[in-house]
C-alpha cells in the first residue's frame, strides 16, 4: 500500500492530530453549506470520501462567522448553538468513516453578494454592484469577537480545527492591502497596523479554542493585483501567523478580481507551488501547496522535493470521490480525473446552484454506490464511444450489463479528441484514459473501427441499443464555401490542416474561441510550461514585486485573426462564468478582430466577403474555418423505430441535441441512462 507515493502516504503530526497522509481535501463550496436541509447531503459528501482511508484532512466550505460576512442572503453560518445541532451531522458522518475535518471560516467583506457588506473602507469591488460600510472601531471589535465565537462553536460541533480565510480578497485579505485598505487609524496605514486585525482574529481564535485544535490560516501569498502585498510583507505575516497561533499556513492565490486565472485548466500543473516552497523556507510552519494540482505523481514530487508538507486538492476529489484510496493502491489509472474546465462547479456556484462535476455526474448528490448492481444482466449495445457513449457504456457494465461499444473511428473520444487538442485542454486526454482502463476492467467488449448499422444491431439480438453517435460540423450556405481555403474546425484541430497567417473564423461560440486559441498558440503549444506561462500574465517569477505582477509583453500572435458571428451579441457570451473572461482577455491581448451583426456574402480568392452594417467589406484571409456549429447524427436511431417494434432503443448525448456541444450533459445523459438500465 502506497509504495508508489511514499512521501504523499507518509503521516504528518500537526498540533493536536496526526494525519495518515499528506493529502488535504481544500474547502469548495458546493452549494450544500447554504442551508440546515441540505447538511445531510453535505454529510454524505464529505463521509463517503473519508472512508477506507480518505484525505488527511478535510475543509468545509466557507462558513461565514455573521451575517455581514456571507457570501449570499442565504449563505451558511456559524453563530449559535442552533447552527451546532447541524454542523454536528456532518462532524459525526465524517469521523465515523474514520476522517478528520476543519471548518473554514470565511468572511467575504466587500466581495459578499448582499447590501450588509463590509471592510477596511469604503472601496466598491468591481465584481460586486454592492458597496461596502467602512467599519469603525467598534465594528472591527465585533468581527474578532465573531471569529473567535466561530471557532468555539465549530469545536463545540465536533470539528478538529478552523481553516482562518485569509486571501482570495476576502475581509482579511482586504484589511492588509493597500488596494482596499485607506485607514489612519491603528488598523491602516503601516503594514503593521494593516495586519493587526489577521492576527488579533488568530489569537482570540485560539485563546477561544484551547491549546488542543488545529487553526490553519490561508495566506495570500501571490495577490496578483495592484496595490497588493510584497515578498517582506508576506514573510512578515507569516511569522506574524506563527507565533498567534496558527499550526499551519495554507497557500492563498489571487483576487477574485485578478485579471490573472488561478484555476483553470489552461493553469499549468502546480504552477504556483513555488511560492510554497519560497515561503517554506523562510518561515518555520508547516505549509500547504494548492491550486492545479490533480494526480498522485504531482503531488509526490512537491513533496518529496520539500517544496510543501501538504498538498490541497478540491476539485479532484469532486471529480473522484476515491483519488486518496486509490492512489494508496497504486490504481492511479483508475482516478477519474478533474480537468479543471469548471463547467459543473464553479460555474454553478456562481449561478445559486449546487455544485456537481463535468467527469462526475454523482457529486454531491449523496449517495456512496449510485449504481446499483443488476439482478438480471441484460446484452446492451452502446453505438459511438464520445462521452455519451462512454459514460453510459462504463455506467451499464459497472452495473453488470453485458455491454458491447461500437466505434466507427480507430480510438475512442469522440468531440473529447478536439478538446484535448486545445492548448489548455491537455487533462481532458485523462478522461479518455480514465475510460480506456475502466472499460477494460469492467468487460466492456470494445470495437473499435466498427460502424454498427441496424440489420448487424437487429440481428445480435441486444435487449437494449443506445444511440450516442455524436455531432458533425454545421454545414454553411455561403457562395463559394467549397473554395480550397475554406476548412471545418475538426480539419484544423484533428486533422492538423495547414493554416496560413491571416484567417477568419466563422462562429464565434465555444469552438470558435478554441480554434483562436488554437491558431493563436502556433506551435509552442507546452501546457506545462510554467516560466512561459508566468510571462505570458506578467507574473514575477520571484514573486518580489507588489502583488507578485510584472509588466506582460506583447508578442507577435503566430496569426492574424478575425471572429464573425451573425448575431449582434458580445462575443464570448455563452462562455462559462468563471473561464469566459480568460478566453475573452486573450482573444483581446492578441489583437484578434471580432465583427458582430455581419451578413455573409461570398468566399473567394481574395477571401471573405461580409456585409456590415449595409456596407460591403473584405476581410482578406489565406483561410476560412468553419466553427458555424453542428448537427445531430442520428439517422441510426430513426432506422431503428424507436417508436415502434424496438422501444428499447434510447438516443443521448449529441446525437440527441447538437446545441453547443455540451460534455457535461452528454456525461450526465449516458450515466443516467446506464443508471436505470
Amino acid at each position: 500500500m502506497a509504495e508508489t507515493y511514499p512521501h504523499l502516504f507518509r503521516p504528518l503530526v500537526l498540533g493536536p492530530l496526526t494525519l495518515p497522509n499528506r493529502v488535504l481535501m481544500g474547502s469548495m463550496h458546493t452549494g450544500l453549506e447554504d442551508h440546515f436541509w441540505h447538511y445531510g447531503r453535505l454529510a454524505a459528501y464529505f463521509a463517503e470520501r473519508a472512508r477506507d482511508g480518505g484525505p488527511g484532512l478535510m475543509i468545509t466550505g466557507g462558513i461565514s462567522p455573521n451575517r455581514e460576512g456571507r457570501l449570499s442572503p442565504g449563505a451558511g453560518t456559524l453563530e449559535s448553538s442552533l447552527d451546532v445541532i447541524h454542523h454536528r451531522r456532518i462532524t459525526r458522518a465524517v469521523h465515523e468513516a474514520g476522517g478528520r475535518i476543519c471548518l473554514q471560516i470565511l468572511h467575504t467583506g466587500r466581495y459578499g453578494y448582499h447590501p450588509d457588506i463590509v471592510s477596511a473602507s469604503a472601496i466598491q469591488a468591481p465584481i460586486n454592484r454592492h458597496a461596502p460600510r467602512a467599519l469603525d472601531e467598534a465594528g472591527i471589535e465585533q468581527q474578532i469577537a465573531d471569529y473567535a465565537r466561530c471557532a468555539a462553536l465549530a469545536r463545540s460541533a465536533g470539528y478538529d480545527g478552523v481553516e482562518v480565510m485569509g486571501s482570495e480578497g476576502y475581509l482579511i485579505n482586504q484589511f492588509l492591502s493597500l488596494r482596499t485598505n485607506q485607514r489612519d487609524d491603528r488598523w491602516g496605514g503601516s503594514f503593521d497596523n494593516r495586519a493587526r486585525l489577521a492576527l488579533e482574529i488568530l489569537r482570540r481564535v485560539r485563546a477561544a479554542t484551547g491549546p488542543d485544535f488545529l487553526i490553519i490560516y490561508r495566506l495570500s501569498m501571490m495577490d496578483l493585483v495592484e496595490g497588493g502585498a510584497t515578498w517582506d510583507e508576506i514573510v512578515a505575516l507569516g511569522e506574524g501567523v506563527k507565533d498567534a497561533g496558527a499550526d499551519m499556513v495554507n497557500t492563498g492565490i489571487g483576487w477574485h478580481e485578478a485579471r490573472i486565472p488561478t484555476i483553470v485548466s489552461s493553469v499549468p500543473h502546480g504552477a504556483f507551488a513555488g511560492v510554497s516552497r519560497k515561503f517554506r523556507e523562510r518561515v518555520d510552519i508547516p505549509v500547504i501547496a494548492t491550486n492545479r494540482i490533480n494526480m498522485p505523481a504531482q503531488a509526490e514530487w512537491l513533496l518529496a522535493e520539500g517544496w510543501c508538507d501538504m498538498v490541497s486538492m478540491a476539485r479532484p476529489l469532486l471529480a473522484d470521490s476515491r483519488w486518496v484510496q486509490k492512489a494508496a493502491a497504486g490504481r492511479d489509472e483508475e482516478i477519474n480525473t478533474c480537468i479543471g474546465c469548471n463547467q459543473a462547479c464553479l460555474d454553478r456556484i456562481f449561478n445559486d446552484q449546487i455544485a456537481s462535476c463535468l467527469v462526475n455526474p454523482h457529486a454531491c448528490d449523496g449517495e456512496r454506490h449510485p449504481l446499483r448492481a443488476v439482478r438480471k444482466s441484460r446484452r446492451i449495445a452502446v453505438v459511438g464511444a464520445g462521452p455519451a457513449g462512454l459514460s453510459a457504456a462504463l455506467a451499464a457494465a459497472e452495473r453488470g450489463h453485458d455491454v458491447t461499444l461500437y466505434e466507427q473511428a480507430a480510438e475512442i473520444g469522440g468531440q473529447f479528441n478536439i478538446a484535448r487538442a486545445i492548448p489548455g485542454k491537455g487533462d481532458f486526454a485523462e478522461t479518455l484514459r480514465y475510460y480506456r482502463v475502466m472499460l477494460a476492467k469492467h468487460d466492456v467488449t470494445l470495437c473499435l473501427g466498427e460502424a454498427a448499422d441496424a440489420a448487424m444491431l437487429r440481428a445480435a439480438g441486444y435487449d437494449d441499443i443506445v444511440i450516442a453517435t455524436g455531432v458533425k460540423p454545421r454545414p454553411v450556405e455561403i457562395p463559394g464555401v467549397d473554395h480550397p481555403m475554406v476548412l471545418r474546425y475538426d480539419q484544423v484541430v484533428r486533422d492538423r490542416r495547414p493554416v496560413g497567417e491571416r484567417v477568419a473564423i466563422v462562429g464565434a461560440g465555444g469552438i470558435g474561441f478554441d480554434v483562436a486559441e488554437f491558431l493563436l498558440h502556433g506551435d509552442n503549444q507546452d501546457a506545462d510550461n510554467i516560466p512561459g506561462w508566468y510571462r505570458e500574465w506578467g507574473i514575477d517569477p520571484d514573486y518580489e514585486a507588489a502583488g507578485s505582477l510584472a509588466p506582460a509583453p506583447s508578442p507577435k500572435p503566430a496569426r492574424r485573426i478575425t471572429m464573425l458571428q451573425r448575431s449582434t451579441t458580445p462575443f464570448g457570451k455563452r462562455l462559462g462564468k468563471t473561464t469566459g473572461w480568460v478566453l475573452r482577455l486573450k482573444m483581446r491581448r492578441a489583437g484578434v478582430e471580432q465583427v458582430g451583426g455581419v451578413r455573409y456574402l461570398q468566399i473567394d480568392d481574395r477571401g471573405l466577403h461580409i456585409e456590415l452594417e449595409g456596407r460591403p467589406r473584405l476581410i482578406a484571409v489565406d483561410n476560412v474555418v468553419l466553427c458555424a456549429g453542428q448537427l445531430s447524427v442520428n439517422a441510426l436511431y430513426q432506422e431503428l423505430d424507436p417508436w415502434g417494434r424496438e422501444r428499447h432503443v434510447h438516443l443521448i448525448g449529441g446525437a440527441y441535441l447538437a446545441a453547443e456541444v455540451d460534455a457535461e450533459r452528454a456525461i450526465r445523459e449516458g450515466t443516467e441512462l446506464g443508471a436505470r438500465l
